[in-house]
Order: C-alpha cells, then sequence, then structure tokens
C-alpha cells in the first residue's frame, strides 16, 4: 500500500507517493524524462520493507504543478524539487534511486549535497550528461532551447484529448522499451480524464529543458568524491550499451569505458537482461540486486 503526499512550493505543489513507515530508511527514487512516480510501482514493494520509499514527480510532470507561464525548464530546477522535497521531509540523509533522467539529477544531487547522500542507485544511467565535444554543436543546443520555448509559446496549443487505447498507443509509439503493462500503469498518473478524452498532464515545455553537462574527465573527478556508494544497473536491450548505441550517443561508449576503468572498484555496475524500463517491465530482475545493495549498505551503518 502506499500514501499520497503533496509538497508545498511557490507555483504550486509538488506530489509524490510513499510506500512503508516514514521511520525507515529515507529512499527517494526519482522517475525519467516525461515519466512519473508510477515508473517504481511494481519495483518498490519487491525492495527491503525497512525502507521509507518516496517515489516523487517532477515540476510539469506526473500530478506536479506546472512551472510559471514563461518560465523555461532547466535541469537544474529538477534538482532543486529534490532539494524542496528533502527540506519538506526534513531528511538530511538519505539514499537517491533515479531512472534514466532521474538518474542524472540523482547524480547531480549527489555532487551538489555529497554531504546528504548515503548511496546512489542508477538505474539506466550512469549519472551525467556529457558535453558535446564541438563548440558549435553545444551552441546550437542552447539556441534550441530558447527557440523551442518560444515556438511552444507562440503556438498556445491546447492539449489533445485522446481516447484510453489511443492514448496507451501513443505512449507505446514513443517508448518502444515499454510493455502495454508498463505504459498503461505510467498512464494512470500521467493522464486526466476529461469530458472528451485523456490528456496527459505533462507541461510540453518539457521537452524544451536546458541541460547541464561534462567532460568525461569532469564525470571522473566527481565520481571520486562518492566512491564506494554507488549502484549502476544498465540493461542489455537498453539506452547505455555501447555497441548497440547509434553514433549521437557515442558519449555514454566514453563515459562508461572511462568508469570501468578508472572506478570499477568503488562502484559496482551491473547488466541485466531486459530494457530501458527493466525495472517496471521486469522488477524482478532487479529488484533482488537493489535489496542486497541496501541490505548492506544498511547493516555496515549499523555497524
Amino acid at each position: 500500500m502506499f500514501s499520497e503526499v503533496k509538497f508545498p512550493v511557490p507555483w504550486g505543489h509538488l506530489a509524490a507517493k510513499a510506500w512503508g513507515s516514514s521511520e525507515g530508511h529515507p529512499v527517494l527514487c526519482l522517475h525519467g524524462w516525461l515519466d512519473n512516480a508510477n515508473t517504481f510501482d511494481k519495483l518498490i514493494p519487491l525492495l527491503p520493507g525497512d525502507c521509507y520509499y518516496v517515489a516523487m514527480d517532477f515540476s510539469g510532470h506526473g500530478l506536479s504543478s506546472h512551472r510559471p507561464a514563461g518560465c523555461p525548464y532547466h535541469f537544474l530546477d529538477y534538482v532543486s524539487d529534490v532539494r524542496r522535497v528533502a527540506a519538506a521531509l526534513q531528511w538530511r540523509r538519505f539514499t537517491l534511486m533515479g531512472h534514466s533522467m532521474g538518474g542524472a539529477v540523482a547524480g547531480m544531487f549527489c555532487f551538489l549535497y555529497p554531504e546528504m547522500v548515503d548511496r546512489l542507485i542508477l538505474l539506466e544511467n550512469l549519472g551525467f550528461l556529457l558535453a558535446p565535444e564541438d563548440t558549435e554543436a553545444w551552441l546550437e543546443s542552447k539556441r534550441l532551447v530558447i527557440d523551442r520555448l518560444l515556438s511552444l509559446e507562440a503556438k498556445q496549443q491546447t492539449p489533445r484529448a485522446r481516447s484510453p487505447e489511443a492514448a496507451l498507443q501513443r505512449l507505446l509509439e514513443a517508448n518502444r522499451h515499454l510493455t502495454a503493462e508498463g505504459g498503461a500503469i505510467l498512464l494512470q498518473r500521467g493522464a486526466t480524464e476529461t469530458p472528451t478524452g485523456l490528456v496527459y498532464n505533462r507541461d510540453m515545455r518539457v521537452r524544451t529543458q536546458s541541460r547541464e553537462s561534462f567532460t568525461v574527465e569532469q564525470c571522473v573527478k566527481l565520481l571520486q568524491k562518492i566512491q564506494d556508494r554507488v549502484l549502476i544497473i544498465v540493461a542489455q536491450d537498453g539506452l547505455l550499451v555501447p555497441y548497440k548505441l547509434d553514433t549521437r550517443n557515442h558519449f555514454v561508449k566514453d563515459l562508461r569505458e572511462a568508469f570501468e576503468s578508472t572506478l570499477k572498484e568503488h562502484n559496482q555496475l551491473i547488466e541485466v537482461p531486459g530494457s530501458h524500463f527493466v525495472h517496471l517491465n521486469k522488477p524482478e530482475v532487479v529488484s533482488g540486486i537493489i535489496s542486497n545493495f541496501l541490505t548492506a549498505q544498511n547493516t555496515r551503518a549499523r555497524l
């Protein structure tokens, strides 16, 4: 069983769902881009029961408020969402678990507030977004953020209503790694029923987010700040397996090689069968690995 939670923020609220006793070891769970807290629905019930799990919706996602009109979504805004929730919960030190973009947010939070994070669990993410090697490509990416935002504002499109079947089909078409069951779970929190059909809850502006990126060398130095406290799980049919990446994602290969060669003894990096949404599609594949990591860390903390 879980409970719904809301945390007031200046522009509305951040929504979340919680499992377990608030007296348990705190674990904050962060979803991926355009997803929501329901991404952890099937995983958390399989994890140790002595933890208190809070899965939040980032601003502009799920049941959380959209940011004010005229405001873009910057990557650091999501990091500040995490800091706001931690403050509301009065957590001084806790575990972060993030999937996909949520892993990058968790990584950044860990580097900015290392004293607040006791361990880091990354699902299908390596904790960083790498900067483009080409300066012109970097400039173009920043320009695109502004142009897309202004284009969205100029169009002022009303969110499109779809039948439940069409809404699910659209979600699955955009996420080839999702099963129909997983898509339906995300849709439960990711859409609202209206008289004309389902409308996606997400703010269209989240597609224009401005990212924070690093060089491989910076990533390795940052990781050394949190050594011995990181679990990274990548899926064999996910987005991070080097030999299956297309050319535009070559940065993942570079970063992963740097992890394995430089920090191998300080991090657990485990490959599992499954897709990018393995934690939702087949949670039993990763639940044992995560449970062992949490249990070992909790035992060490009590010694």
